[in-house]
């Protein structure tokens, strides 16, 4: 396995993910050291950076630099967006839930008309 990255399986060497996030590797071990992003590990104990990795890492860097959120700020933002996200897909399975129930209730109630058929 090449130390700078691992394309077969999608993983960057943080060299690799520092270019293409164009930023200096230190700042994505500023950005792990503040939790925001978490990379694997190889057994060597070298940061391995996932696609996610670097698309939550670009997140960051917006936060920060476009918008003059501090650190503390992007934590914040990042935990209550994917509680958002949670709830969204919540929100969806009980809607889809509710449907089922609906179109199930539907199917049970006699058709209008049919009781004057059976008359």
């Amino acid at each position: 396995m090449r130390e700078d990255t691992t394309s077969a399986s999608g993983f960057f060497a943080i060299s690799v993910a520092a270019r293409l996030l164009g930023v200096h590797a230190q700042t994505l071990r500023s950005y792990e050291r503040q939790g925001l992003i978490v990379p694997s590990r190889t057994k060597g104990r070298i940061r391995l950076y996932s696609l996610d990795d670097i698309r939550r890492a670009q997140q960051v860097r917006r936060l920060v630099e476009d918008l003059g959120v501090n650190l503390a700020g992007v934590e914040v933002i990042l935990r209550l967006t994917e509680r958002i996200r949670t709830l969204e897909r919540q929100i969806e399975q009980l809607q889809q839930e509710h449907n089922r129930t609906l179109n199930g209730s539907r199917r049970d109630r006699p058709r209008a008309g049919a009781e004057s058929l059976e008359a």
